[in-house]
């Protein structure tokens, strides 16, 4: 017999707050959706955890899937569970961090991003879900109060 739980879940998942320093310059790296919503607007890298899988390899799979990057250094930073933040349903996201040291790994697109690309911490796009508040309430972490 299936266990039907009483009361509606959350979905589960993660985002990427990856940085790296160039021409003194604190840099963010993001996606381009490819998918609705927010199709077309830049976001962090993440996506849903898998049922069976701990949260950081659940944001060490979305980043190689989403950028092409292999990251054996991120750390949990915060979370965001805003009941509005996902227009899909309610999701609370896992934020991690990291800061990628020179040599900068070779970037690309892929799964659900159309592109990946560094953005200043000072100059950023408007970016899809919550993640300009994100980026907001991390600024002692950044160090950038503009956006």
């Amino acid at each position: 017999m299936t266990y039907k739980y009483e009361y509606p879940r959350p979905m589960i998942t993660v985002d990427i707050l990856l940085f790296r320093y160039s021409k003194s310059d604190l840099e963010i790296l993001l996606i381009q959706r490819k998918q609705p919503p927010f199709k077309n607007q830049w976001a962090f890298p993440g996506g849903y955890a898998k049922i069976e899988e701990r949260l950081l390899d659940a944001a060490v799979r979305e980043l190689m899937e989403e950028t092409g990057v292999q990251a054996d250094y991120l750390f949990p930073l915060h979370y965001a569970d805003d009941p509005r933040r996902d227009p899909r349903g309610r999701t609370i996201s896992f934020i991690f961090g990291g800061i990628v040291p020179p040599p900068f790994p070779e970037i690309r697109g892929g799964n659900d991003a159309s592109r990946a690309a560094w953005h200043s911490l000072m100059n950023l796009p408007k970016l899809a879900f919550d993640h300009n508040d994100i980026v907001r309430r991390s600024g002692k972490l950044a160090g950038n109060r503009k956006n």
